[in-house]
This record gives C-alpha cells, sequence and structure tokens, in this order.
C-alpha cells in the first residue's frame, strides 16, 4: 500500500491542474501513457491475488473433498478415532472461520483505490467528443478516407493503430449528435464495410444502418437512404422506427419525382460511399479551401522567378557585438512580405527546458477577443501554451536576449515568451497576429501599441501536417526543430500588413512544439522607424 501511495501522490503531482481539455496537448497526454500503464500494474497485481487466492480455496475443497467422503461413509467410525473427532471440532471452529475471512477478502481494494484516485484525471466526455472532431477536421484538412484511419495508414506513423467498427460507429454517433451528417455518414459507412467484411462488434448492424440511412437522407440522397432503411428492415422486420421512415422516405421520393416530372425512380447509386461521395457544408471560414490545399502542400505559390529572389546570409543584427564572431544563420522564406527563418537559434538542451518549464503550467490556448480585449478559448485553435519570464530561468533570460540580437528589436516591451503545445489535430486557424482598426480595445491593456512583428520558434520536428500557411500569398512554411521564422505584421506607417494572415496547420502526425514572442510598436521607434508612405 505504500507504492500504492507514492503513486498515487506522483500523479497527482504531474497532473496539477489538469481537468479538461487533455486532448488539445500531446505533451500533457504523455502522461496519461505512464498513468495508464501503472493502472496496467495494478490490474495484473489484482489478478495476481484474486487468482492465488482462488489456488488456496481450491486446495482446501480439493483436501475436504477427500476427507468429506471417507468421514460420510462411516460418521461414527470416523469420529471413534479422538484425533478425527479433535480435527473436527478445530476445522469448524477455527479452519472455517479463517477460509471465511479469506473468501470474503477483497483483493480488488487496492485496484480500485488506485483507479479512483486516478479517474479524476481522466479524459472526460469533451475530451473524446474533442479527439473524435480532431480526427475529423485531418480528415477533411488532408483529404483521407475513414478507412486510412480505421487502418491505420498515416504518413509518417510508427505504431500501427486501428479502429475497430465500435470505434468507427462512436465516432459516426459523435457526428450525429452535433448535427454533423457529412462526418456520421463516412463514419457509419465504414463501420458497415468492416461489419460486411465479417469483423465481430459489439455494436449491431442494425444500429449502424438505422444511423447510416437516417444521415444519408439528411444529406440529401433519398435514394441510397430507401436502401439503406430497406436493408435495415430485412434484418430486423419490427423495427418501428425503420418502417415509419421508409414510408416518409418514398412519400417523399414521389413527390420529388412528380415534380421533376419522372414517371419512375432512378436506382441508388451503387458505388459505395466515400470521401468525395457527398459535398461537405461550407462553414464560417472564406478561405478554407486555401488554407486546407496549403496545409496538403497544394497551392504553394513558389515560382521560380520567385525562388530566384530568395537568398540566404549571415546576420549579424546590424553589428550586434553578440553577433559579430559567430553570426545567424538567415535564409529567405518569401520575397514579399519578407519572411525569414533563422537556424540553429535552438539547441536541444534549450528546448528541453523550455519545454520543462511550460509543460506543468499548459493550459488551454486563448485569443484575445477584438470587442473587449479579453483572453477567451477558441473552437479555431486547439493548443495549450504557458508564458514564461526571463527572470524564471537562465535559458529564457538568454533566448529572449538572442531574440533582440537577431531581429534588432527590443524585448522590453515584447509579451512573455509563450510556449505552446498542439494536441490532437492541433491548429490554429487563420487569423492576424495584430489588433485591426476596428478591434480598438485589443491590446489597450497593455499599452505598448500593435504587435509590430512576430517571431516564431520551432521545438520539434513534425512527422506530418503543422506547417505555417499564409493564405493570401501562398506560402507553407514547415516546421523544422531549432530554427526560427520571423515577420513584420505592420507597416513602417503602423498601418496593418492583412498578407500576414496565417495559421498553424492540423498536426496530422507528431508532436509540435513551438515558442513565439511577439514584439510591440512602442520601443522600437529608433530600431524601425517611420517611413513616408502608408506601405513602406
Amino acid at each position: 500500500m505504500h507504492f500504492l501511495a507514492v503513486t498515487v501522490w506522483a500523479v497527482c503531482c504531474l497532473f496539477c491542474g489538469i481537468h479538461a481539455e487533455i486532448f488539445t496537448s500531446i505533451g500533457q497526454m504523455t502522461d496519461l501513457i505512464f498513468t495508464e500503464r501503472e493502472l496496467v500494474q495494478s490490474l495484473k497485481e489484482y489478478i495476481q491475488a484474486q487468482e492465488s487466492k482462488l489456488e488456496t480455496v481450491k486446495n482446501w475443497a480439493n483436501k475436504l473433498d477427500v476427507l468429506t467422503r471417507t468421514s460420510t461413509s462411516d460418521p461414527e467410525g470416523f469420529l471413534a478415532h479422538p484425533v478425527n473427532a479433535y480435527k473436527l471440532v478445530k476445522r469448524l471452529n477455527t479452519e472455517w472461520s479463517e477460509l471465511e475471512s479469506l473468501v470474503l477478502h477483497d483483493p480488488s481494494d487496492g485496484f480500485i483505490s488506485n483507479i479512483s484516485m486516478h479517474r479524476q484525471y481522466f479524459p472526460d466526455a469533451e475530451d473524446e467528443m474533442g479527439a473524435a472532431k480532431a480526427l475529423m477536421r485531418l480528415q477533411d484538412t488532408y483529404h483521407l478516407d475513414s478507412e486510412s484511419f480505421s487502418k491505420g495508414k498515416l504518413p509518417g506513423v510508427r505504431y500501427n493503430a486501428f479502429l475497430t467498427v465500435d470505434d468507427c460507429f462512436d465516432m459516426g454517433k459523435t457526428a450525429y449528435n452535433e448535427n454533423d451528417y457529412y462526418h456520421s455518414v463516412l463514419w457509419m459507412q465504414q463501420a458497415l464495410r468492416q461489419m460486411d467484411a465479417g469483423e465481430e462488434s459489439k455494436t449491431s448492424k442494425a444500429e449502424v444502418l438505422d444511423y447510416l440511412s437516417y444521415s444519408v437522407y439528411r444529406m440529401g440522397d433519398l435514394p441510397r437512404a430507401i436502401e439503406l432503411t430497406r436493408r435495415l428492415l430485412s434484418i430486423d422486420p419490427s423495427h418501428q422506427r425503420a418502417g415509419g421512415n421508409l414510408r416518409y422516405f418514398e412519400q417523399l421520393l414521389s413527390k420529388e419525382l412528380r415534380e421533376k416530372g419522372h414517371d419512375k425512380q432512378e436506382p441508388a447509386d451503387e458505388k459505395p460511399i466515400q470521401l468525395g461521395t457527398y459535398e461537405r457544408p461550407k462553414d464560417y471560414l472564406p478561405e478554407r479551401e486555401i488554407y486546407e490545399s496549403l496545409c496538403r502542400g497544394e497551392g504553394v505559390k513558389m515560382t521560380s522567378r520567385r525562388l530566384s529572389r530568395l537568398f540566404c546570409r549571415y546576420q549579424d543584427g546590424n553589428r550586434n557585438p553578440r553577433l559579430l564572431l559567430k553570426p545567424m544563420k538567415e535564409e529567405d522564406e518569401w520575397d514579399n512580405p519578407h519572411i525569414v527563418r533563422y537556424l540553429e537559434v535552438l539547441s536541444d538542451e534549450e528546448i528541453e527546458k523550455i519545454k520543462e518549464l511550460a509543460k506543468p503550467r499548459l493550459a488551454r490556448a486563448t485569443v484575445r477577443d477584438p470587442k473587449t480585449g479579453v483572453l477567451i478559448t477558441a473552437h479555431y485553435r486547439v493548443s495549450k501554451s504557458a508564458w514564461l519570464e526571463a527572470e524564471e530561468d537562465p535559458v529564457i533570460a538568454r533566448v529572449n536576449q538572442r531574440i533582440e540580437d537577431v531581429t534588432a528589436l527590443s524585448v522590453d516591451t515584447a509579451e512573455l515568451l509563450q510556449v505552446a503545445n498542439y494536441g490532437v489535430g492541433g491548429q490554429y486557424e487563420p487569423h492576424y497576429d495584430f489588433s485591426r482598426k476596428d478591434e480598438p480595445e485589443a491590446f489597450k491593456s497593455l499599452g505598448t501599441g500593435n504587435r509590430v512583428a512576430t517571431y516564431l520558434n520551432y521545438m520539434s520536428d513534425v512527422e506530418a501536417g503543422g506547417a505555417t500557411v499564409f493564405p493570401d500569398f501562398g506560402a507553407a512554411i514547415k516546421p523544422r526543430k531549432g530554427t526560427a521564422v520571423f515577420w513584420y505584421n505592420l507597416f513602417r506607417s503602423g498601418e496593418g500588413d492583412y498578407r500576414t494572415r496565417h495559421a498553424a496547420c492540423p498536426v496530422l502526425v507528431g508532436s509540435k512544439w513551438v515558442s513565439n514572442k511577439w514584439f510591440h510598436e512602442r520601443g522600437q521607434e529608433f530600431r524601425r522607424p517611420c517611413g513616408l508612405t502608408e506601405v513602406d
């Protein structure tokens, strides 16, 4: 029990302050791996105790079975021996009581106590829904069909992972409950496909067909909805809702045919439902298609002419003394607006120290409400972040100084170093880093003006996905561990450069760690003087 207490205390420390939205940070989810391992060990100890207990009871029963056969064949003769009489009294008075205590002792107490203590740090229903939606987001962004996920066919994966029929059904049900019939169809169809291939499941085929047929109807495909409902009724003729749905679907189809002047119904499409069978519904993001195509590496406007204007150089930060002997390697990522990448800006040791400092404080990343200036969480930003001050550790102070040296901008009025870790399907949809004219309250409380520039450290490689993309001019920048990218959000006049609207693509495979520094206008007056025109 001492080991159990230590284990529980350690896990409580690891999860201190983490109660929800676990899916938004892969870094914090790694703790769950070790928690699950400890629970498995606890479960194995419980099984071993149960088996030991059962073996003891079994041996006792076998011994007494032989004895009672002899004693019951001639009770008086058996008890004529005084030792037998004594041992009978002893067994019934002492040994059976000990056996009773053994049977009543429940070795599950330790396991139940362990899992009960851990449960408060388990992912909740919100996490499960968030993780399911993340898979659907990846499915949409990277044009992956449900079978790719179900069979684990993802680029860059090191470990095989499969989705069962029940997993696919639960995915479809999550979408269905959110009135997302597009994804419900895709996942229910995958569940049905695996069932038809002979895979066993707790979910019945009738359940899958029930959800699938109605979702297909909601997608506007009446012939296929009718076909699926008839298939459901052939499996379960007494299914009341299916019978009513079939009559309703047939009436709707007849009405449609009459209005179109057709005499008879065309047969349902025999092709199986797959990605592209139905059009994905439009949403709130106008540049969704451009953004997602850039995430896939499509539509990048890197022409040979533009490429000829990109160079690499050694950057000494306007002859900064700290960079004269060891200048920073700088590469052009884009010509206009100018985006540069600095190489070897963070060592592996610095990266690990930053992650170590940030991890206990990671909390759901926020965005600033444009109307009130208050920080709030948003569904379009799926990550966790922490803010680190220079005084906390020499590494943070050193990194801040390096950022100031290479950019030649003052960090005195910059925001703290923000560290972010992206979770399952982690992303930050297209957004501006600076505040627009209709957002006067955005940075008012800081008193340092608008965000003039962004400096972004990549602290991990990402196996697939996770690029930084700029939909306006078609750039896609891939994460490379130990490098950083830098761009200006404002023209020298102070006007916002609307071309810098950018996004962090969903992480398909891997764990993405970044840290960034946002520079503000105040303090840069002599480091980046105003231009003569609005767009200098």
